[in-house]
């Protein structure tokens, strides 16, 4: 646009006044950015019609005619020396940069950045624009590593601080040992000399203040009390690999590892906190400070795992020729009844493994598939929001699972399976669906459980009165403040520009649908609930709000005491279940004497009820212990 089309614009539009500098720019072959449409080029600028003449890449809306009065605060002219700019005018240099000099690509993003600086939001937006999404993460997760060692940039240690081009490089070692010195913080202070210890191999200089850094991390571990007892632990070894590397005894120095073992109140919880880096020393570490007891204590550990740390511990006692004790082992929790939700996930994602396969040959039967039932109720039942259960996916997502453990099933077994399934809540409406279509490949009759589940699904709910009252207030507290809350940041992460690479909006949307299904999902309960205080239930035959004790007729003598509640009120801890649960369905309407499969399996374990109370008059029994 020349001055005398400028100031025609103007003397039309007065509001203008105040974007001359930004009109002036809007020259032939500059680059452009555009709220909605993204980047541009702008070729002319029409004097009869008094508008700009854009070639948009989205949509390749070549020449497409805007007005400057309309669009000048939606559009953006962007300096010769912009990233997106460059990478149109010089393609060959960016992507050399990406390729082979990542750093470099973010010291010339800040370089024309205002201060020198770029939030982490700012940062990540252009880049993920200059590289495209899908490339994008997996790049800037490496050359951030990069770029701790780069000494031209500050990396913020936290997400609220910027990425800073400094006036003059400094050495990273150098700000590492300064951090280390200046910060209070236990686990910057451990973080940072951990690296200290690792840069030390390089540098003489670090090499020398070691002593200092090794008397200053001990007096920290000493003092802190906002630590977890597996960060102390973890920072318990950077300082033996301190001293051990300075030639001083760690065994000298309090406190000693094995000494936080012995005092530890849970050792599953302690190795919680522990890098997964750090595992098999924790294991080694328990072995030598109980040499009697480790073994019995990898297993209790093994069995209250999750993840990376259950490979690890079935590893260990693999290494230490146990394989038949592991073997032993599964086959007596699953009997028992105590094959947990993390460790049912690890046997299904390694039965058919080389290493693993063999050691859980001989639990792959119906009795693992009505576990991994129970276990993902049971967490269903223990969480009240929407988030997902990963051992329910991962049945729902494995196609020949099912199959597998059915193959030897009676018809009577896959039936039970079935009713479990249908009754459990851990599993999407979709995913029953599918997993019931392979039991009905299987057991064609199972057909008419799903027939029937689906004619009783939307019968009334019994609840407890204290159970609907959490519900609805869990009800309100999304009606009132979180879906307002998350209405207020989808607004304000769109007025961060372009909705398709806007990270924040995307956040916030989904957090949208996970909301707005859970207030769905809570009207329909609701709806359908009738709450009760029990007073009614009877005494004769078992009835929502009966405390039934029920005794083993086969198989090792035992005797249970479960309380039948509403259909919210599980806490399988406390043997409290729902009426709608597979065990509940199973002993309803029956009266003393009568009998009942409570487990699910090829051999039946048949249970006899004997005592049938009132919860009103029993409830006092049913108290977690402190």
């Amino acid at each position: 646009m020349n001055k005398e089309a400028i100031e025609l614009l103007v003397s039309k539009h007065p509001d203008l006044k105040g974007s001359r500098e930004k009109l002036e720019a809007m020259q032939p072959g500059a680059y452009c950015i555009h709220r909605s449409w993204g980047m541009g080029v702008i070729r002319d600028y029409d004097e009869k019609t008094q508008r700009l003449i854009i070639d948009f890449e989205e949509g390749n809306m070549k020449g497409h005619a805007m007005d400057p009065a309309f669009c000048v605060d939606k559009l953006d002219v962007l300096p010769a020396n912009n990233i997106l700019v460059r990478q149109r005018t010089e393609p060959d240099v960016i992507e050399e940069m990406i390729k082979k000099n990542p750093t470099d690509l973010v010291v010339e993003i800040l370089s024309h950045s205002p201060d020198n600086s770029a939030s982490t939001v700012e940062m990540e937006h252009q880049l993920s624009r200059v590289l495209g999404e899908k490339r994008f993460k997996k790049w800037w997760l490496a050359t951030r590593k990069a770029l701790v060692k780069d000494p031209r940039v500050a990396v913020p240690t936290r997400k609220t601080d910027p990425y800073v081009l400094r006036d003059e490089p400094v050495k990273a070692e150098d700000e590492v040992m300064e951090e280390f010195f200046e910060t209070r913080n236990p686990h910057k202070k451990i973080a940072h000399a951990a690296r200290l210890l690792s840069l030390s191999v390089k540098h003489e200089d670090i090499k020398d203040a070691l002593p200092e850094i090794l008397k200053e991390l001990t007096q920290s571990l000493k003092e802190t009390k906002v630590l977890t007892e597996g960060e102390r632990l973890y920072g318990v070894w950077v300082r033996n690999d301190l001293a051990r590397f300075i030639h001083e005894d760690p065994e000298q120095i309090e406190p000693r590892s094995a000494d936080l073992l012995r005092e530890s109140p849970s050792l599953s919880i302690l190795a919680e906190n522990i890098p997964g880096t750090h595992y098999k020393r924790y294991l080694n570490l328990i072995e030598r400070t109980f040499p009697e007891e480790w073994v019995k204590i990898h297993f209790e550990l093994l069995k209250n795992s999750s993840g990376k740390f259950t490979t690890e511990c079935v590893n260990y006692l693999v290494e230490k020729e146990l394989e038949k004790q592991i073997s032993e082992t599964l086959e007596r929790w699953l009997n028992e009844q105590n094959l947990r939700g993390p460790v049912l996930l690890w046997i299904i994602r390694n039965r058919k493994s080389r290493k693993y396969g063999e050691l859980m040959a001989g639990i792959l039967n119906p009795r693992l598939l009505a576990a991994i039932f129970y276990a993902i109720d049971y967490e269903a039942l223990q969480n009240a929001s929407t988030r997902r259960i990963a051992l329910a996916e991962a049945v729902s997502e494995d196609q020949n699972i099912i199959a597998e453990l059915l193959e030897n099933a009676s018809q009577e077994t896959a039936t039970d399976l079935a009713q479990m399934l249908l009754l459990n809540q851990g599993f999407e409406d979709l995913s029953k669906k599918s997993i019931l279509a392979r039991f009905i490949k299987l057991y064609p009759g199972i057909q008419s459980l799903v027939d029937e589940g689906g004619a009783q699904k939307q019968k009334a709910l019994i609840v407890s009165e204290a159970s609907f009252a959490a519900r609805k207030a869990e009800y309100d507290e999304l009606v009132t403040k979180k879906i307002p809350e998350n209405k207020i940041a989808i607004a304000t992460a769109r007025e961060h520009g372009d909705l398709r690479e806007n990270s924040e909006y995307k956040m916030a949307r989904q957090e949208q649908d996970t909301l707005l299904a859970r207030k769905d999902q809570l009207e329909g309960e609701l709806s359908r609930a009738q709450t009760t205080d029990f007073a009614d239930s009877p005494t004769d035959i078992v009835g929502v709000g009966s405390v039934v004790t029920l005794h083993r007729v086969n198989g090792t003598p035992r005797k249970v005491c479960f309380a039948i509640l509403g259909a919210w009120d599980s806490d399988p801890d406390l043997n409290i279940l729902s009426y709608q649960t597979a065990l509940g369905q199973s002993i309803l309407s029956k009266g003393v004497g009568s009998r009942a499969a409570l487990s699910i399996g090829d051999e039946k374990e048949e249970w006899e009820i004997d005592k049938i109370e009132r919860w009103l008059d029993a409830k006092s029994r049913f108290v977690k212990k402190a």
